[in-house]
């Protein structure tokens, strides 16, 4: 600093055209890089002594200050502009020259007139970045000559007259300008946007995120509304499983249609043939139900799935519990002096699938009154799609419902197993046994693989459950049957049905 002043000055001494006929002096302070210093050379200039001013010609003459050059520093710059001020120190104000390219000028305030070097930060051939001058602004000459351009640039605009850098290219909408550190600030990198983020606009600085139910775009430049998934009729998956659950309605169909025609039979009358035609009945609601769990949620299909669900599989599983103890009682009324079957007669069974079945149909009715089930949009499972689901309302009404199920199914269980080596040559009771373990079996793995499905998967899950167990309760119980009424008619004679095994 202290080299540049004195070349400065020896410049405008020797010229005769900067300033002719005026000699400047000097007076050079070390400040010591110390705000006191400084302020006390201030005050020392301040105060009315007459300095010996060194012209530059090796003779002292007394002088008058007619300008500060500050320290090289901000802080003790601005603390002797502090006190520079009030002294008006003048600059079952007169200067005009061009010097070396740059033009030095003053306004009607002494304040110099702004001009700026347009400077460019370019990377080189061997990719290091260097600063190239490219010209330099000067706001005292005419307008429209206020830059002078050292070299052609591309403008980005022709009034602001910003030259583009050649450092980092603009990063495009998508992403997002870091700078690169211990660079110019024309140097950074473009990051593209995190997930759920993006920029619509050329060097975008941030990212910003898209509402819940919206999802960037690949580009991440646009917000798109997500997708919505739900099993729906139209797609692979749940036409299969329409197709099962149409066709266990239809066979159970004709399966009742089969038993009516043949219901004089021994077979068909050996183990209440108004059992058979109610779990055959009840059969054919519980494949049909499964069809409500296909298709957009809303809140009478949610209501009607679940509750449909549970009342035709209590249904079921009661009629299979009346034909089990059926066959028990049928077996202890054969023994000499035995009269249990008039405490277990037709009224006895109806009576018990109808109060078996109204406990779950209370259950149900709790369950809707209280917190019913409701269609939700699920935004967590996926971040980049919604399901509409079912939401169970109250997972206790739903539990309860499954569990009632479950504990009929292992009492039912346990009765067929206890009759399955009683003299029937139908084997009633063995079918019973086969039908409530796939039951059982089938259910069980149901409730891992319910909760740990995702999305539309849980409804197909539910749904595989229904048709696997209905299947297995009709295969069963009524295949073998149907497999004697038409291709073994010999042995469906009270002949036949008399011949029982011995124990």
């Amino acid at each position: 600093m202290f080299f540049l002043h004195l070349v400065a000055l020896f410049e405008i001494n020797n010229s005769t055209e900067l300033l002719p006929g005026i000699k400047l002096g000097y007076k050079i302070y070390d400040s010591c890089a110390s705000v006191t210093v400084a302020t006390h050379v201030a005050f020392q200039l301040s105060n009315g002594e007459d300095p010996m001013i060194q012209t530059g010609h090796n003779c002292s003459n007394v002088g008058v200050v007619t300008g500060v050059i500050g320290e090289s520093g901000s802080t003790p710059s601005i603390g002797m502009s502090c006190i520079f001020g009030p002294f008006n120190i003048p600059l079952l104000k007169r200067a005009n020259f061009t010097q070396n390219g740059y033009h030095v000028s003053f306004d009607a305030n002494g304040d110099p007139v702004a001009s700026y070097d347009v400077v460019n930060w370019q990377k080189s051939e061997s990719g290091d970045i260097e600063l190239v001058t490219v010209g330099y602004y000067d706001a005292s000459l005419p307008k429209g000559q206020e830059f002078h351009i050292y070299k052609n640039l591309t403008w980005l605009d022709g009034n602001t007259k910003v030259p583009v850098s050649v450092c980092s290219e603009s990063c495009p909408p998508g992403t997002r300008k870091v700078l690169q550190k211990g660079k110019p600030i024309c140097c950074y990198d473009c990051i593209p946007c995190p997930e759920g983020e993006i920029s619509n606009m050329t060097d975008s600085p941030d990212c910003f995120p898209c509402p819940r139910e919206f999802w960037p775009n690949a580009e991440r430049d646009a917000c798109f509304p997500k997708p919505v998934e739900f099993l729906s009729f139209d797609e692979v998956l749940s036409i299969i499983l329409a197709v099962f659950s149409v066709s266990g309605a239809f066979l159970a169909v004709i399966t009742g249609m089969l038993f009516y025609h043949h219901r004089t039979t021994p077979i068909v009358r050996a183990n209440n043939s108004e059992l058979s035609f109610l779990l055959l009945f009840s059969l054919t609601l519980c494949f049909l139900c499964s069809l409500t769990f296909i298709g957009a949620p809303s809140e009478w299909s949610c209501m009607l799935r679940h509750t449909a669900f549970g009342i035709t599989f209590v249904l079921c599983i009661s009629c299979v519990l009346g034909k089990t103890i059926v066959v028990l009682m049928a077996f202890k009324a054969t023994l000499p002096g035995s009269n249990t079957m008039k405490w277990f007669g037709p009224v006895q069974q109806r009576m018990t699938v109808m109060s078996v079945t109204l406990i779950q149909v209370l259950i149900c009715i709790i369950w809707l009154v209280v917190s019913p089930p409701f269609p939700v949009k699920n935004l967590t499972t996926y971040k980049e799609k919604i399901i509409l689901e079912c939401a169970l309302g109250s997972a206790v009404g739903f539990w309860a419902v499954l569990g009632y199920i479950g504990l009929l199914a292992v009492f039912c269980f346990v009765l067929a197993v206890l009759a399955r080596k009683l003299p029937d040559n139908f084997n009633e009771a063995k079918m019973i046994t086969f039908s409530m373990l796939i039951f059982c079996a089938v259910w069980i793995t149901f409730i891992p693989a319910y909760v740990s499905s995702p999305g539309k998967f849980t409804v197909a899950v539910e749904i595989f459950a229904i048709l696997a167990s209905s299947f297995g309760l009709i295969l069963c119980i009524f295949a073998p049957k149907c497999f004697i009424i038409l291709f073994q008619p010999e042995k469906n004679t009270r002949k036949y049905l008399m011949n029982k095994n011995p124990m």
